[in-house]
């Protein structure tokens, strides 16, 4: 299955909140290119949308709540991967977009799994994955 066509999973709220703006848009003068392009991105979130839990599988991947060890510090930090729009509440936690250094580094790993990355400065960064859960 390709990423076009993986499942997004959502709560009921988020899915709501986005059919919502889509509402919006397409009932408005969706001529503006942005409009457009967000009328599209919308559209394809909300195909591929399916409420509830995902699978606890222990992968790492968009919509899972993930805890690392960065190499050098012995404070583990706790995260979500994801975009924050499609999550829905998280309270104080911090989120990771899949697509930023770190979220491409781990996307795919398990609880067990060392990977580098570097960063936007060109660091190294050593990162070790602790646990994997779907947030809920």
């Amino acid at each position: 299955m390709s990423d076009v066509d993986a499942p997004i999973w959502l709560t009921a709220e988020a899915l709501g909140h986005l059919q919502e703006e889509l509402d919006r848009l397409t009932n408005g003068d969706a001529s503006e290119s942005e409009d457009a392009a967000r009328i599209i991105e919308l559209r394809g979130i909300i195909r591929r949308a399916r409420v509830g839990s995902m699978p606890d599988d222990g992968l790492v991947e968009p919509g899972m709540r993930v805890t690392v060890a960065f190499d050098g510090d012995d404070t583990p930090e706790t995260f979500l991967l994801g975009a924050r729009a499609l999550l829905g509440p998280v309270g104080d936690l911090s989120v990771y977009s899949p697509e930023s250094p770190l979220g491409q580094a781990i996307a795919g790993t398990h609880p067990g799994d060392r990977v580098e990355y570097r960063t936007p400065s060109g660091a190294a960064v050593g990162v070790t994955i602790i646990a994997a859960v779907p947030h809920t």
